[in-house]
């Protein structure tokens, strides 16, 4: 098994294990994003109708927020490995059921459990990079990490597309049994554990103080709540942009995926801005240039559509820079919290993360509910989102000042 000492420091980290951790990152954002072409046919096949669809996908993030309040801990006390591949493994079942389900019910119960065991890898994979390096080195290694993380969710909705224009639905979920079953292996082959103060948190009463500890602190939720805010657009996103595309501009699912490669493009663009530059210019800084970005983005989508250009540049153009926002705000935002007390790295990465994605499931159901023929509901929403990513900034910024380094 691979030592730790090959690969604890940056300048000697092994390209195996940095593929490791983005493929394990990989599998999560996978399974929100594979499918998403397929929601409007899902819902006809299925006669349901697109709100009830919109459940396999809030409901998926909400257990991913629970999911990771559960692994996160579960990590400090046993250790990154075994909690990894039993998540794994889990997923893989989740996947199961849904390419099995005859009925939108058991389909939402496979997304629950595909969920449940998907958010070990985005969880732990930041609490690894945390175990094994210093906190000006955390959010670049973050960065780099999401940087190729941000694949999968950029060519998911185009070969969740052409899989659902030629196999139908079920071919995706096929997809995410196979990505899941290499990415077990993988970890399985080359995951060394990492966590070193394993058992020191075992007690539930102990568990409980750590989390008690992260609540009190204005600094945690300073970069979790930015963090959480700015996903929260873009999840409010991912919610209403396949309506919009396939039902308001008469598109096609394999349309929506071709142009939804420009959203990650953008993330990984942020992402290796962050990688480059967030240990010279310092978090903060990072931050609040990604969340001025991402307001000035949604803006300009409201003036584009506001003029009536209804085409799908119009969408996805803003989305671009919506995305590279967030590639600067969440390395920085999850750096940030993961260090604010570094022995219980496992808790914090659990409970940022949950919250992270916890917005997600809250705006993604207001989304369906409020969509019907006009885009303007989407706008409002992620508008929302952005003015509190900055608020919640204050948070950070009134405490430390954003320098270089901090």
């Amino acid at each position: 098994m691979t030592q730790i000492s090959a690969i604890a420091t940056p300048s000697v980290a092994k390209p195996s294990f940095i593929a490791l951790l983005i493929a394990v990152s990989a599998v999560s954002p996978l399974g929100i994003n594979m499918y998403l072409p397929s929601m409007p046919g899902m819902a006809r096949a299925f006669g349901v109708d697109f709100t009830t669809i919109q459940l396999t996908l809030s409901l998926y993030l909400a257990a991913m927020a629970l999911g990771q309040l559960i692994i996160g801990p579960i990590s400090d006390r046993f250790g990154r490995r075994p909690v990894l591949l039993i998540g794994l493994t889990v997923f893989i079942i989740g996947s199961l059921i849904c390419f099995l389900a005859q009925n939108v019910g058991l389909l939402i119960f496979g997304r629950v459990v595909q969920a449940m065991g998907g958010c070990a890898g985005i969880t732990l994979s930041r609490a690894i990079v945390r175990d094994l390096y210093g906190r000006n080195q955390v959010a670049s290694m973050i960065g780099y990490v999401t940087m190729g993380m941000a694949v999968a969710p950029m060519v998911a909705p185009t070969i969740g597309g052409l899989l659902d224009t030629f196999y139908g639905w079920r071919a995706s979920f096929a997809f995410l049994i196979a990505f899941g079953g290499l990415a077990l292996l993988f970890a399985a082959w080359q995951l060394p554990e990492t966590n070193h103060n394993r058992g020191s948190g075992g007690a539930g009463r102990e568990l409980l103080y750590s989390y008690f500890i992260l609540f009190r602190s204005r600094l945690f939720w300073g970069y979790t709540l930015a963090a959480s805010f700015i996903s929260a657009v873009f999840f409010a996103f991912l919610a209403g942009a396949p309506f919009v595309m396939i039902e308001l501009m008469g598109r096609s699912a394999a349309e929506y995926g071709f142009y939804f490669a420009l959203v990650p493009s953008g993330y990984i663009l942020g992402n290796f801005a962050s990688g480059r530059f967030a240990a010279r210019v310092g978090p903060n800084r990072m931050i609040l240039a990604g969340t001025f970005m991402a307001l000035a983005s949604v803006a300009a989508m409201a003036v584009i559509f506001a003029v009536g250009f209804m085409h799908p540049a119009a969408l996805f153009g803003p989305m671009f820079f919506i995305g590279l926002g967030n590639g600067l705000v969440l390395p920085s935002g999850i750096a940030g919290a993961v260090s604010v007390k570094p022995d219980v790295a496992g808790a914090a990465a659990g409970l940022s993360g949950s919250l992270q994605i916890g917005f997600g499931a809250l705006v993604a159901p207001l989304i369906g509910a409020t969509l019907s023929t006009t885009i303007w509901p989407l706008i409002a929403i992620m508008t929302a989102c952005s003015l509190l990513a900055i608020a919640s900034f204050g948070l950070v910024a009134g405490q430390h000042r954003p320098e270089a380094g901090n």
